[in-house]
């Protein structure tokens, strides 16, 4: 379980999951599945179209079922004028595990003041090139400092009983390209390298994991069964729920929730009604869609029904302590490098 001090046994959000599930018709199931963006509303209102408001996905009004609200990150929490933390890279280099935890904790604090319950800046890519798109929102190119600090923000976050979202799942390094190319690496590469960061925060009981945009061993990353079920969900007992990286993720949306991705994120492209046209049409099988909502429920029930530490108000928005722990973690970051007997330049 997620948060170990839910109010629900893992059997009692089991069987409200299956209660819930059974009373949804085949299009409310494939709704739940996907984002509702209003990129327009947003723009016209906030004057900004890229989340000044939680991404919410559909949810279930009838039946009180709550969206996945989404916040984006890693620098702190996008939407207002939340605390800007240093990036990622800076944080790394504090190499200050409890910091990190903290800065989550203020995050958490800060989203679920502004009326998310999801945290997508868990931003864990390996820097393997430094002209990488993602190099300032990563902690480096190194796996077991990227999974010690990637670990202790899902911490922080989540106990303020907002969803942690690691992203992006796997081997994702290039910007350009970033949607074409195609990475086939082994095995023993692959687990030793670009996964136990990941693992790290799946075992902390990180909620959620977002798909890349890359393909991997031919597959779109977020269509390949061997990352989503085979090593996420076999290998590793990862329970919570998956979702896409925004819009170019998926080109089968059929292939994608049999391979184990739940959500398309923030739109149904590939996903939504073209789900449900595939079931009605046998190309699908309903079990598969109902597999997928059941993993977003009971992720969501295990947060609902865990007490919250405290009352989040817009108050806790850049408040003087959050400023202060961000000035920490800038001063902690600055690594000076002492030129003993005329070592540098090299």
């Amino acid at each position: 379980m997620f948060q170990k001090n839910c109010d629900l046994t893992e059997k009692q959000i089991a069987d409200k999951a299956e209660q819930l599930l059974q009373k949804m018709s085949l299009k409310e199931k494939v709704l739940l599945l996907c984002g509702n963006w209003q990129m327009i509303r947003d723009t016209i209102k906030y004057k900004r179209s890229y989340n000044p408001v939680p991404i919410e996905s559909h949810g279930n009004k009838r039946l009180k079922i709550a969206p996945v609200a989404f916040t984006d990150g890693p620098r702190g929490v996008v939407m207002g004028n939340s605390t800007c933390f240093p990036v990622s890279m800076a944080r790394a280099a504090s190499f200050d595990r409890a910091l990190e935890q903290e800065i989550g904790e203020a995050i958490g604090k800060e989203a679920r003041a502004q009326g998310a319950n999801y945290f997508a800046g868990v931003c864990i890519n390996l820097l393997m090139h430094p002209a990488g798109g993602r190099a300032q929102e990563s902690y480096g190119e190194d796996p077991y400092l990227v999974g010690e600090m990637g670990a202790q923000l899902v911490r922080g976050v989540q106990k303020h009983n907002v969803m942690a979202c690691a992203k992006h799942y796997a081997v994702n390094n290039m910007e350009n390209r970033r949607f074409y190319v195609d990475v086939n690496c082994s095995e023993r590469t692959l687990r030793e390298v670009y996964l136990p960061h990941f693992k790290k925060c799946v075992d902390a009981g990180c909620a959620s994991l977002m798909g890349s945009y890359n393909r991997f061993r031919g597959d779109q990353a977020s269509e390949s069964s061997h990352l989503l079920t085979k090593i996420l969900r076999e290998d590793w007992g990862f329970e919570g729920f998956t979702i896409t990286d925004f819009i170019f993720a998926l080109r089968d949306g059929v292939k994608a929730i049999e391979a184990g991705m739940d959500m398309e994120m923030p739109i149904p492209v590939h996903s939504g009604l073209e789900l449900r046209d595939a079931v009605k049409q046998g190309k699908l099988k309903e079990e598969v869609i109902d597999q997928a909502v059941r993993r977003v429920l009971k992720t969501q029930l295990t947060f609902e029904n865990t007490p919250d530490p405290m009352t989040y108000t817009k108050e806790v928005v850049s408040c003087p302590e959050h400023v202060a722990l961000a000035r920490k973690a800038a001063e902690e970051s600055i690594v000076l490098l002492k030129n003993k007997n005329e070592v540098l330049p090299l």
